[in-house]
């Protein structure tokens, strides 16, 4: 069986620092910002044992910080706080005709094709 690979998964809030209390979210909630499903589905998956957290079963309530690692459907998640300094907004007036998607398999225009490249 391959290695799991590793992912960020964000915290809303920035971390304190070494001084500071350690800021946590809940996990359900950790995990539905980062697209891995609806809050209510990862409850779930979470009360069946399907989630790990630093390498023990997750719980209901079960809460994450920085550094910690989550695994789940065999992939390994490591909480990050989001304190991107360098973060860039983009405002994009989506034509009508471009759809919103990496790859099309109709070969449509998609609203990345007219994108900036962005550094890094």
């Amino acid at each position: 069986m391959n290695a799991p690979t590793r992912t960020l998964l964000s915290l809303k809030r920035p971390a304190t620092g070494d001084a500071g209390p350690r800021f946590e979210e809940r996990l359900h909630k950790v995990l539905a910002n980062a697209g891995l499903g609806s809050r209510r589905l990862l409850e779930q998956r979470i009360e069946q044992g399907q989630v790990l957290v630093n390498g023990g079963l997750a719980g209901i309530g079960t809460s994450v910080g920085t550094g910690d690692r989550v695994e789940l459907d065999s992939r390994a998640y490591v909480v990050a706080s989001d304190q991107r300094e360098d973060a860039e907004v983009l405002l994009y007036h989506k034509p009508e005709g471009e759809v919103i998607t990496r790859e099309d398999p109709e070969g449509r225009p998609t609203v990345f094709d007219n994108l900036p490249r962005l550094k890094g």
